[in-house]
């Protein structure tokens, strides 16, 4: 890979990033203050992302995969995404808000896989190469985040009160339209699979894997992580607005500490799998779950920071140590045949279904402890995910039974380069 070809992929990884760090962090705070959100109706915007990705496979397999270059899909869904991301920066109420988030959604989430995959096509060693193009994306969120707190300062009291809140979405608009000219310049990617060649809708899904299930000790990881993207969602939907209700400085920028710690512990995780084993990393990731909300819980914005700070620092353990060690698991449990069936079929369960039912119980769970339009009951909201990350913990360590450490060094670093 040559140094231009290498430098376009790094600014589409910033830019495909950027973007969605740019407004999705603030998303909860901006529905409350701006936009008077009930509990249910934040959990409804959020809920277009579980959305965004049960469909995303069906948009991938029935067309980029089939009929046109991946990078001009890209270009395409990106210049509708800052269409769309504007008229979320023109909305003055909910009801006007939702059907444009949900569109959004929609046509952003196959952008994921569709970066993916043109960066693969240029690669002739992906294990090696893919992991310094993917750092920019979690540079760009990084950014993003840092920009909103320090620079433009629009998450501050002021910010929210008067309304600049919602620039964050202008500021995704212009990078959206940035990247979707960007695209166009970007390597061709040609279609991969005959279209003509008879599509199954289950294998889009990942439905071949269900019978992996049969497996005991598959079938409660897969229930885990059902379960466990329950907790994950009400970090997902309330930490903003709880650390900018609770008057800490900079919320979004300390924000970015968690994806900075997803990096270091990304690097920690082959060591730690191959030495442990799947257990007790999964089990690592969501005993961390449970610390990080009692974190939350207890916390305040005075002399208890550094417990905010902590459990904001505790994602890397969190999302790594269960989500990406799972993703190894299922990828050594599925075998050759079934190994994109199963990833995709757990991407659904989680992204999709898990998502789905966390963002609609998280939802009902902050409007029953609302004190005030902007005031909540933090510490009997964050008690509940970590009671549910308990409960779930425990079935784990009752249920999942130990298994022979994965000791093939490929799988591991494949899943690992795959999600720096």
């Amino acid at each position: 890979m040559n140094q231009t070809i290498r430098i376009k992929l790094s600014v589409m990884m910033f830019l495909e990033f950027f973007i969605w760090g740019a407004w999705f962090v603030t998303l909860g705070t901006f529905l409350t203050y701006n936009l008077s959100a009930s509990g249910p109706q934040s959990a409804a915007a959020f809920s277009t992302q579980s959305f965004g990705a049960i469909i995303a496979p069906f948009i991938i397999g029935l067309i980029a995969d089939r009929y046109f270059n991946a990078e001009k899909i890209l270009g395409i869904l990106h210049l509708v995404g800052a269409l769309l991301m504007y008229l979320m920066f023109t909305s003055t109420d909910f009801a006007g808000f939702y059907p444009y988030v949900l569109g959004y959604m929609i046509v952003y989430m196959p952008t994921l896989a569709l970066v993916n995959s043109v960066s693969f096509n240029q690669m002739k060693d992906p294990e090696k190469e893919f992991s310094t193009i993917r750092v920019w994306g979690t540079i760009g969120w990084i950014v993003a985040g840092l920009a909103i707190s320090f620079i433009f300062h629009w998450d501050s009291e002021a910010g929210r009160t008067t309304g600049l809140l919602k620039n964050t979405f202008l500021m995704a608009c212009i990078a959206s339209l940035i990247l979707g000219l960007f695209s166009f310049m970007l390597p061709a990617t040609p279609p991969k699979v005959d279209k003509n060649e008879k599509v199954k809708i289950s294998d889009l899904l990942g439905f071949e894997a269900l019978a992996l299930l049969k497996n005991k000790n598959f079938l409660i990881f897969f229930l885990s992580s059902i379960l466990i993207c329950i907790p994950l969602a009400f970090y997902y939907q309330n930490t903003n607005l709880f650390l900018s209700s609770i008057g800490l400085e900079n919320p979004t920028g300390k924000m970015t500490i968690g994806q900075i710690s997803e990096v270091l512990f990304m690097l920690m995780l082959p060591i730690f799998f191959k030495r442990f084993g799947v257990k007790m990393t999964i089990l690592v990731g969501m005993l961390a779950w449970v610390l990080r909300y009692v974190f939350f819980a207890y916390g305040n914005a005075g002399d208890l920071t550094f417990m905010l700070i902590l459990g904001i620092a505790l994602h890397g353990v969190c999302y790594d140590f269960f989500f990406v060690s799972g993703q190894i698991y299922t990828n050594s449990k599925a075998g050759e045949k079934y190994k994109s069936a199963a990833q995709g079929l757990i991407t659904l369960a989680t992204y999709g279904v898990g998502m789905l039912i966390g963002f609609y119980v998280a939802g009902i769970v902050t409007d029953a402890y609302k004190l005030s339009d902007t005031e909540n009951d933090w510490k009997s909201i964050w008690l509940i995910p970590a009671g549910i990350a308990a409960v779930v913990t425990i079935l784990f360590i009752i249920f999942f039974k130990n298994e022979e450490k994965v000791t093939a060094n490929k799988i591991v670093s494949e899943k690992v380069v795959s999600e720096v």
